[in-house]
């Protein structure tokens, strides 16, 4: 493998960096996203990146080489939960990938940087830091105290809040405790968060809550927002807005994202008028969203859009009246400011981070509370019926997204704290 040129001694010099990133789906918000921009946004300032990735791979910039680090993909959407086979367990970090799963613990992030260890070790001197993407994997400590990089980690939001709300959420007693198993990871990562030199999260309200649940000092945690490309996601002027759609992005079917409250108002509003729902995402089998949407009798309303590319997620948002993220709990929401940012009038409850995100109510956006399907009803049945209030708080969104959130800060941001993190590691 060639090696990488060396840095210069510069406080701008080029920094050599090993992104991690367990999965990656590389559309509708989360992680995927995440890691394209950002290390797009990183190279464009002339900085080396090298993402080591897991299954599902994420899409990347031609010019960020992508590193395979595959797993045995045990969660992947064709088939979901499978078995590994004997022959497919060729290294240590498989038996213990594959051992970890057959206890119903989701074993991708232990495993998977168990494997970027490996990987790293193998390559001394070729990279100055590691900045992982919301793994937290025993492997980073390893990285951190035996290779003796500079490990940064982001955490866009702790993930026992899921745990929290899939727990509340469920059905049974045997589920619940199918949650609690499923979540165990949780502790691990609350290990490795407490060790890890400097973190990196995406607003004030996940910084609280990854100082309370992951117990790391709040004067280790750094605030560096997400962003949007306000070019690419913007308002396509040759589309016509169809009367009564709205579009909700699901970049995951679980309780958090609040979408069976969504599938509720919908009903609700059926009755009265006609309307359509867009969700981009993929319904996850057995889901709670999945048995309201088929209670409610919605399929003649109701259409899931999944792998299409960000023009056609453009395209949609422009196709529609009003965009609304239905979630109980955000760290930030790429979704509610990609629909910001395309000019579509967006509803978001006040859960999480989303009014440090999205701003005023009935200025550059409706707020409702979290879990509330009569409210979210009430709103979007306001909003529909008032094209002046929708056309304002459209135009004012896209304003606030130009104004704060856009993916050039937050690799300048992003790259400051890695010139902190390495001053703090002499001899690096």
């Amino acid at each position: 493998m060639t090696s990488l040129p060396s840095p210069k001694n510069s406080d701008e010099a080029s920094l050599r960096i090993a992104f991690l990133a367990y999965r990656g789906k590389p559309h509708c918000g989360g992680q995927g996203v995440y890691t394209r921009h950002l290390t797009k946004a990183l190279v464009d300032l002339g900085h080396h990146v090298e993402v080591l990735a897991g299954q599902p791979y994420p899409v990347l910039d031609t010019e960020v080489p992508l590193v395979t680090l595959p797993s045995l993909d045990l969660y992947n959407d064709h088939f979901p939960m499978r078995k590994a086979r004997i022959w497919e367990l060729k290294t240590k970090w498989d038996v213990a990938e594959a051992l970890s799963f057959n206890t119903g613990n989701f074993s991708e992030p232990m495993a998977f940087s168990m494997r970027a260890w490996s990987h790293l070790a193998q390559r001394p001197n070729e990279f100055d830091l590691v900045h992982d993407n919301q793994c937290l994997g025993w492997g980073l400590l390893l990285m951190q105290n035996r290779l003796k990089l500079p490990v940064l980690s982001t955490i866009h939001h702790p993930i026992t809040v899921d745990r929290r709300l899939e727990i509340e959420h469920a059905r049974t007693m045997m589920e619940r405790l199918g949650k609690r198993r499923w979540y165990a990871f949780t502790r691990m990562q609350t290990q490795v968060a407490k060790r890890m030199a400097r973190v990196m999260t995406v607003s004030e309200s996940s910084k609280s809550d990854i100082a309370a649940d992951h117990k790391v000092d709040p004067s280790r945690i750094h605030v560096v927002p997400v962003g949007v490309d306000p070019e690419l996601f913007q308002p396509v002027d040759h589309v016509q807005r169809v009367p009564g759609r709205i579009v909700t992005t699901a970049s995951a079917d679980v309780a958090m994202k609040g979408l069976k409250y969504l599938l509720e108002a919908v009903a609700k509003l059926r009755t009265e008028r006609p309307i359509e729902l867009v969700i981009i995402g993929k319904p996850k089998e057995d889901s709670a969203s999945v048995n309201v949407f088929e209670e409610l009798g919605l399929t003649d309303c109701v259409t899931w859009v999944h792998g299409v590319p960000d023009e056609r997620i453009v395209e949609l948002y422009s196709e529609a009246e009003l965009a609304v993220v239905p979630s109980l709990y955000e760290g930030f929401s790429l979704p509610a400011i990609e629909a910001m940012s395309c000019g579509v009038p967006l509803i978001a409850t006040t859960g999480g981070a989303l009014p440090e995100v999205t701003g005023i109510h009935n200025q550059t956006c409706f707020q409702v509370p979290p879990g509330d399907s009569e409210a979210l009803a009430s709103m979007i049945r306001t909003a529909l019926d008032d094209p002046a209030a929708r056309a304002r708080v459209g135009q004012q969104g896209r304003q606030r997204v130009i104004d704060h959130w856009s993916w050039r800060p937050t690799a300048d941001r992003t790259v400051e704290q890695y010139r902190i993190l390495l001053s703090e590691h002499p001899g690096r």
